[in-house]
């Protein structure tokens, strides 16, 4: 008897303790809890942003005075979730409308410290040599998170293919379709895939660059002008944090603008200093 209540009591101090550290590792950063020496935790997907990260910590960092931890992600719909609930301080993956339409959707309030980079986004086909030779009825893949949705329409519009409704963000805005192009709304992280089967896909660079499909473009986004850089997030309780405004200082630096020039020669453009 005595051996089985000392099991039920160590069990249950185990089980405290293991409570205790989740909580302590989850646990969001405050102004209150950091210094220039705690490790800034980033979040974004591994190319572009997450290359430009790593560049930061190697090159820029020790200098300025900060640690960054790049924490990778795989996909658009994770990195704000893990900013809201504190297991990342930043995140650097996103255009403004997309952190626009996330807060509204979870009635969260992230902010964002100003456009970083502009990574191109642009049509791709291993089938076809330009968009003029896609077939009437082509099946084009297009995203299905609507602000990268109302990219790729908006884009398609601007070349007169379709006809949108203003504020378009899926295909029932699409207003005249004069080849019949059958589109299908596709998770980001398999437009790339999508080519194998279908006519067309509409790919951010993200997802381009690993799948090296520069030489199958066949139309390419704006970049002049461009809404759809993508920002430095964070928490509103963390936009004052000395080590972001840091990071956002070096990412804005010629040292970054150099970097992204000479590794990605055009497909991602450097943001200007604001």
């Amino acid at each position: 008897m005595q051996k089985t209540i000392r099991r039920i009591l160590a069990a249950g101090v185990a089980a405290a303790t293991a409570l205790a550290l989740s909580a302590c590792a989850g646990a969001a950063q405050t102004p209150e809890d950091v210094s220039l020496d705690t490790p800034l935790r980033v979040g974004a997907l591994a190319v572009p942003a997450g290359e430009m990260l790593q560049f930061v910590q190697k090159n820029l960092a020790e200098e300025a005075g900060i640690q960054i931890e790049f924490v990778e992600f795989s996909d658009y719909n994770t990195p704000n979730p893990a900013l809201s609930d504190g297991s990342i301080d930043a995140n650097l993956f996103q255009h403004q409308a997309f952190l626009d339409k996330y807060n509204s959707e979870a009635g969260d309030d992230l902010v964002s410290l100003g456009q970083i980079y502009l990574p191109a986004a642009a049509f791709h086909s291993k089938k076809h040599k330009s968009f003029d030779e896609l077939p009437d009825g082509a099946v084009i893949s297009i995203p299905k998170d609507p602000s990268n949705e109302a990219r790729a329409l908006e884009l398609l519009a601007s070349e007169g293919i379709i006809e949108i409704a203003d504020g378009a963000d899926n295909i029932s805005g699409i207003t005249a379709n004069p080849k019949n192009y059958e589109f299908q709304e596709v998770d980001n992280a398999t437009l790339a895939r999508a080519l194998d089967d279908n006519d067309a896909a509409f790919v951010t660079s993200s997802y381009a660059i690993p799948a090296k499909l520069t030489s199958e473009t066949i139309l390419l986004a704006e970049t002049e002008g461009s809404k759809y850089y993508n920002v430095l997030a964070t928490r509103p309780e963390l936009q004052d944090d000395p080590r972001i405004q840091k990071l956002h200082e070096l990412l804005l630096s010629p040292e970054m603008a150099d970097y992204i020039n000479e590794t990605w020669n055009g497909l991602i453009l450097p943001g200007n200093k604001q």
